[in-house]
């Protein structure tokens, strides 16, 4: 199993070691250095599961894993720490960590514990965080969404409308049926709103010179390739 892995930590000679461990493991890994980048890095990009050390520079970790539990981020996070005592442990595991680790340990027990918290967790893109559709990512709980990895830019009603379509990929929905969901009106408008906003949409998916994923099914509504 191959994870996308953001790993927090001050230390940049663990860090960098710590990083290129796990790649070898066949991982993607992201640094960061303190508690902000980690938070900008979790809102720019999905990710799988969080390495975070405890003691961080700017915001500490117990602050940046009750930041992420206040806003129902789901996604596992091992807390990695030298603070072994049980009292901290506690208030690791309180503050929202899947697993509380004290360093240093080797990387293929750090390994072994993210594929198995991944595991039992059942935590996939397909989870209450984020739903996926071909190369398309999109996380309902921070109203986020991602292409290939580079974040997209949206419009409350562009996100609702993109969230719609990934819910329901290569399904075709009417335009009465995206009315109702997205503007939440019973009935048609007289205006070509939903045309309005899917060519929005379309450009900016296809904004980095990605392929349309949205297909027009004439007559009847659109349909996200999936």
């Amino acid at each position: 199993m191959s994870l996308n892995i953001l790993l927090v930590e001050d230390d940049g000679v663990f860090a960098q070691g710590m990083a290129e461990e796990l790649r070898g493991f066949d991982h993607t890994v992201t640094v960061a250095a303190d508690g902000r980048e980690a938070l900008a890095a979790v809102d720019s990009q999905p990710f799988d599961a969080v390495v975070l050390d405890r003691m961080l520079p700017r915001i500490d970790g117990i602050s940046v894993l009750e930041r992420l539990r206040s806003g129902n981020m789901t996604l596992p996070v091992i807390m990695l720490s030298a603070l072994g005592r049980s009292v901290e442990k506690v208030e690791g595991l309180e503050a929202g960590a899947d697993d509380y680790v004290v360093k240093p340990i080797a990387s293929v027990e750090l390994n072994a514990r993210l594929l198995a918290l991944v595991r039992a967790r059942g935590w996939t893109a397909g989870s209450a965080d984020t739903i996926r559709a071909g190369d398309i990512v999109v996380s309902p709980t921070r109203f986020r969404a991602w292409r290939a990895g580079t974040a997209i830019d949206l419009g409350k009603l562009e996100f609702k409308l993109l969230n719609e379509f990934v819910a329901n990929a290569d399904t075709v929905l009417t335009r009465a049926m995206l009315v109702e969901r997205v503007w939440g009106y019973d009935f048609a408008p007289t205006t070509n709103i939903v045309d309005v906003y899917v060519r929005h949409l379309r450009v900016k998916l296809t904004a980095d010179g990605g392929e349309d994923p949205i297909l027009t099914v004439r007559g009847v509504g659109y349909m996200l390739r999936g």
